[in-house]
């Protein structure tokens, strides 16, 4: 474990608890060329996309990569930036502790300095229930400081409102018994996709032990909104992924087809993505 890898854990760190407020805007990235673009665009911060990283490598979401194919995505993202990393671990490649703290081990080696585990057994569930996800969570915590880091930070994913888990009144405690437990294993942060509910939020929020980390996209209140009301992280999972294939699938239809190129203006331009890739450059 090298220093500057600590100092990018103790950056990461700060940017949860900033003295101006501001929530910290993870534009996810899938590979070294979209976080490239992403840290030129000036986001703070790296986050993966597992469903991104998945696609890229001809695979679905939901655990479609193994732990290996993902550490190595994590690295090419590492080595591509300058800014801290945080890697989409999933569920941990593996339901038990042992799955988690191999799974933490790896993507530390490859230059991340932040997770999210989710607590979902399979996409739309069921969820670990509290007690064993309180464990994995632990044995990241573990793992982390075994590693040398410890100071990795562990943004502890609930899918409760995401795939409806419950009788909806029942949703809020489920939430916050869980936060509970996952704060005193180790956690730094709730991240609960599937909620953006301003005044939902807000309440978790003010009741929550840990900062709360908001999944957005189209039809979701801007970032201000969700930082008026005191969360500290936002994020946008698949999305940008999605815009950016989708802008791929609009550009060849219409080249295919009626054999024009307007699809393709305002396209990065080349020299701006492959002066991101200086021979011999690496962000670590």
């Amino acid at each position: 474990m090298d220093t500057a890898q600590r100092e990018l854990a103790d950056t990461l760190r700060a940017l949860h608890t900033p003295a101006d407020g501001r929530a910290l805007v993870l534009p996810n990235a899938w590979d070294a060329a979209s976080a490239a673009l992403i840290a030129r665009a000036g986001a703070r911060a790296i986050a993966t996309t597992s469903g991104g990283v998945a696609w890229s490598a001809g695979r679905p979401d939901g655990h479609g990569l193994t732990r290996q194919e993902m550490a190595e995505a994590v690295r090419r993202i590492a080595d591509a930036v300058e800014v801290p990393v945080s890697a989409d671990i999933e569920g941990g490649y593996g339901p038990g502790a042992d799955d988690v703290a191999a799974t933490v081990r790896a993507v530390i080696g490859a230059g991340a300095v932040g997770v999210n585990l989710e607590d979902s057994l399979a996409p739309g569930g069921p969820l670990h229930d509290l007690p064993a996800q309180a464990v994995r969570l632990r044995a990241a915590r573990s793992a982390a400081a075994e590693a040398g880091l410890p100071g990795l930070w562990i943004n502890a994913r609930t899918d409760v409102f995401l795939f409806g888990i419950g009788a909806p009144e029942q949703r809020m405690a489920n939430l916050l018994s869980r936060a509970a437990a996952y704060a005193d294993a180790g956690a730094d942060s709730l991240f609960v996709p599937g909620l953006v509910d301003v005044d939902t939020v807000a309440e978790l929020v003010r009741r929550s032990p840990l900062p709360v980390n908001v999944m957005a996209g189209p039809g979701a209140p801007p970032v201000k909104a969700f930082e008026a009301v005191g969360v500290r992280r936002v994020s946008v999972g698949t999305a940008l992924a999605q815009t950016a294939y989708g802008a791929a699938q609009r550009a060849a239809a219409e080249v295919l087809g009626a054999g024009t190129y307007d699809a393709m203006e305002g396209a990065a331009d080349f020299g701006t993505v492959n002066s991101a890739f200086t021979a011999g450059r690496s962000g670590r």
